[in-house]
């Protein structure tokens, strides 16, 4: 993925403008994947590098690939909405992938923060849209609701076993009480960001992109 193959664009959403990069394909012209990013009140962006990894194994596998910035992060309009409008941003990026770029399948993921959107998001889908595969790294099972979501049977959660932002203890309790549970990959000794790890990140994700 070099820069000449990224797309600056403004989708519309529920609070005004989100600025995103998007990264078509000639390949794979009616899917894409959707990369969320963390914590917006601590820094988290589209440019985080755990984002723009997950995107770089999609991108290499053929896909287009959106990252984008949640409400007030960088040139996003609004103000951040505890999740809830955060997730509105979400499905509003699908709606714009669908009906703008012609994408009917799409695969989410999500870093921290971002992979409570993501997997929120994943059971309301815009209509049209099918879900390929939900990829949810460093999941906050700790925030109120995140237990109460079922999460679809392609789904892989990849976990630093070192975490000490998520407890990867209750990551698994969480994965192992869904009713299709996801596979859990664990990484020996990585903290939440992957300092050092992204190249094991990248790999362990390229091996389970579904086909």
């Amino acid at each position: 993925m070099s820069a000449s193959d990224e797309q600056f664009v403004v989708i519309p959403g529920p609070a005004g403008g989100l600025e995103a990069i998007w990264s078509p394909s000639v390949v794979n012209v009616h899917e894409a994947a959707v990369i969320c990013h963390p914590h917006p009140l601590h820094g988290g962006t589209m440019g985080n590098k755990v984002v723009t990894t997950l995107a770089r194994v999609w991108r290499d596998a053929g896909m287009a690939t959106l990252r984008f910035n949640f409400r007030g992060v960088g040139a996003s309009a609004g103000l951040h909405a505890d999740g809830v409008g955060e997730i509105d941003d979400l499905l509003a990026v699908l709606q714009w992938l669908h009906k703008e770029q012609d994408v009917n399948t799409v695969s989410l993921g999500g870093f921290s923060f971002g992979a409570w959107v993501a997997a929120a998001a994943a059971a309301r889908l815009p209509a049209g849209l099918s879900l390929r595969q939900l990829v949810l790294v460093a999941p906050p099972v700790q925030y109120p609701g995140f237990a109460g979501l079922e999460v679809p049977a392609a789904t892989i959660v990849l976990q630093g076993d070192a975490d000490d932002v998520v407890d990867p203890a209750m990551v698994g309790d969480w994965a192992d009480s869904r009713r299709l549970s996801p596979e859990v990959v664990r990484f020996a000794g990585v903290g939440h960001f992957f300092h050092g790890r992204l190249s094991q990140l990248k790999a362990e994700l390229a091996a389970r992109l579904n086909p």
